[in-house]
């Protein structure tokens, strides 16, 4: 599973931030490795860097094998928590995706 981080020009997207959110990510969709072959997060800071609650958002978008990628955001005070809650729910939809999936074969 190839996992991409991205962010906008107010989170500083360093390597140590960057293999954290990794780390999260790969956790979170370790279940779903062998459905998955990308994963892109986007992370953007709505308050451009005043503290606030929920101004960070991360979008994750999940591709799958052979079908339509998969999207799922979710906000916080912190980019970890963010990112955390995201895969949180994108484990929630690979499930309910792939379970439909399996249904139809």
């Amino acid at each position: 599973m190839h996992v991409e981080i991205s962010t906008d020009n107010t989170i500083n997207g360093s390597a140590d931030l960057s293999a954290a959110l990794t780390a999260t990510i790969r956790h979170g969709l370790a279940h779903f490795e062998a459905h998955v072959t990308r994963v892109e997060a986007h992370l953007q800071d709505w308050n451009a860097g005043k503290s606030g609650p929920e101004d960070i958002e991360c979008t994750l978008e999940v591709r799958l094998r052979g079908q339509r990628p998969v999207v799922t955001r979710a906000a916080s005070e912190t980019v970890e928590k963010a990112t955390k809650e995201a895969a949180g729910k994108m484990k929630a939809l690979l499930e309910t995706t792939l379970g439909k999936l399996a249904e139809h074969r």
